[in-house]
Order: structure tokens, then C-alpha cells, then sequence
């Protein structure tokens, strides 16, 4: 496999002329310049340069090969300079791996208050903490809670899946009849327009095994990109989902939309902070938690 150091010394070369002024650029030695020009040359099987003079002079191959690479080449120095450790003082980088709506209702207000950089990854659970496995996430916010060696799940909240209705629904009828006939209930719920996420829609999945003892049987009839989303429809059009409390606690405080059902045995999840045992990001994972913490709703269930 070949050495991306020889590509760099071989641009060098080309731009100053001569191995002694190329060694002089890149701080190595003139015998490493030539080690790794040699190198080069035998790897592509032609002759870059001939001598010309003081000088070297690129052969015809070593100039399409110049082109070809000087725009490459240039684009990793740029990225080498921008994450080249500083002799200043750093400023720390966090990556925070969650759901889009979870960060637009609890961090994005506060983001510009951080004190240090912030990278947000959106995703699923499972990817995210997959990501935190590999090292590309500092921190997940998840309610799941997967044992995995180095990893440790802080519990910080918890969210209610209920369900909620757009403004026409009947509340105090749909309510009698979740009381009087829990299969007659069920029917009824099912002919209803629904909304739901993009995905597996886990949270109808759960929601409906909990309280009824079966998959849902039906698909939702609007599939929009986020719960978010579905907040907004449900303000101006009819129909009725499955949503986390937390999301939507404004909107029904407002009258935008109605919480209709919270089900026979409500579906209660906690939520976790996710990071590796060894962090040097204690200070910068506290910040963020403390912020989650002011705008979640209390731990109260015992774990």
C-alpha cells in the first residue's frame, strides 16, 4: 500500500526543484527524499523526474501525476492545519449523539451558551451507541439501556408515552369508552386517522402491546419526518398519535392539541445519559446534564 508521506514529498519535490530544497520543506533528511521518491517511482513503475541541470524536471508522467494529486493533497493539509493540536490553550470538542427532537426541545436554546464546541449526531439508539462505542460520540441521551463492557448509563428522567388527539376529538366520550368496552375502545381507535414517524414507530409498537396485549394491526395513515412534525399537523388537522409527554407538554398546555389517553397501564420510560467510564469530558458532560435536568420532568421511579 502506498505512503501518503511519498505523495507530499513528491509534490514538494515538483514545486522546489530539488531534493535538497525539499528536504529543507518538509524538515527530513535529503536521503528520506530520495528514499521516498525512489519508492514512489518503483510503486507507479515510471521515472518521475530527470535530472536537468541543478534542477529536476518532471518527466511527461510525473506532471499528469502532479495535477492529479495537487488538489488532493492540498485539500489534507487544510484538514491536517484545522485539527493540528494548538500551543494555545484548546477549546474542548463534545460530540452529542440523540434524537432531533430531543435536542430541539431541551439543548438547542442553550446551545449558544456552551462554553466549548459541540457536535451533534442524529439518529437511532442503536447506531448512536455504536457510535459511542467506537469513540465518534462523547455522550448519547437515550432510553435504552444496553450493558456494554466501558459504558455507563447515568439515569436522569423519564418520559410517558400517551396519546394525544387534535382539538375535535371527543375527549370525555373516548374516555368512556376506554372504560366501558376495552375491545369496542380498540376498534374505535383503529378506524381513527393517525399519524406516525418515519421508522419502526416503536412507541405505537410498545404503546399498543402494553395496553391492549397485541401489535398494532393498522399503519398510520400520515408517516411524517419526526414528532415534531406530527405536533404541528395535529394542531391544524385532525387525527391522533403516539407521543413522548415531554415533546408535547407545551402544546397541550396551550390547547393546540389534547391529551386523550394515557393508557390502561401507562408506558413510562427513563432516560439516560450514555458515556464511557474514562472520559476526560467530565466538566463538559455535567454542563450539558445539568441543562437536561432543568427542563426534564424528575427521576421518581425507582430503578
Amino acid at each position: 500500500m502506498v505512503n501518503l508521506e511519498w505523495y507530499r514529498t513528491f509534490k514538494t519535490i515538483y514545486e522546489k526543484g530539488s531534493l535538497t530544497a525539499a528536504a529543507e520543506s518538509l524538515f527530513i533528511s535529503q536521503p528520506g527524499v530520495s528514499l521516498h521518491l525512489s519508492s514512489l517511482e518503483s510503486y507507479v513503475g515510471y521515472k518521475l523526474f530527470e535530472r536537468g541541470g541543478r534542477k529536476l524536471l518532471p518527466t511527461e508522467r510525473g506532471i499528469q501525476l502532479y495535477h492529479a494529486l495537487i488538489e488532493p493533497i492540498q485539500k489534507l493539509e487544510e484538514v491536517e492545519k484545522k485539527y493540528q493540536k494548538s500551543t494555545e490553550k484548546d477549546t474542548p470538542t463534545i460530540s452529542l449523539g440523540m434524537c432531533f427532537e430531543t435536542f430541539q426541545i431541551t439543548l438547542e436554546e442553550y446551545l449558544h451558551t456552551l462554553p466549548f464546541n459541540v457536535i451533534l449526531e442524529f439518529g437511532g439508539y442503536h447506531s448512536l451507541l455504536q457510535k459511542l462505542e467506537k469513540g465518534v460520540v462523547d455522550i448519547v441521551v437515550t432510553a435504552k439501556k444496553l450493558e456494554t463492557r466501558g459504558i455507563v448509563h447515568e439515569p436522569f428522567s423519564q418520559e410517558q408515552i400517551i396519546l394525544v388527539g387534535s382539538k375535535d376529538i371527543q375527549v370525555e366520550m373516548l374516555q368512556e369508552l376506554a372504560r366501558k368496552d376495552e375491545k369496542g375502545f380498540m376498534e374505535f381507535l383503529k378506524q381513527q386517522t393517525w399519524y406516525g414517524p418515519t421508522g419502526e414507530n416503536e412507541h405505537l409498537q410498545r404503546f399498543w402491546m402494553q395496553n391492549f396485549g397485541q401489535h398494532p394491526d393498522f399503519r398510520p395513515n400520515y408517516i411524517v419526518p419526526n414528532f415534531n412534525s406530527i405536533i404541528r399537523c395535529l394542531t391544524v388537522g385532525s387525527g391522533m398519535a403516539i407521543i413522548p409527554d415531554f415533546l408535547c407538554k407545551q402544546e397541550i398546555a396551550a390547547g393546540k392539541i389534547q391529551l386523550l389517553w394515557k393508557g390502561y397501564q401507562p408506558l413510562v420510560n427513563t432516560l439516560y445519559f450514555v458515556k464511557r467510564k474514562k472520559t476526560i469530558f467530565e466538566r463538559e458532560v455535567q454542563t450539558i446534564r445539568d441543562i437536561f435536568e432543568k427542563n426534564s420532568a424528575p427521576l421518581t421511579l425507582k430503578e
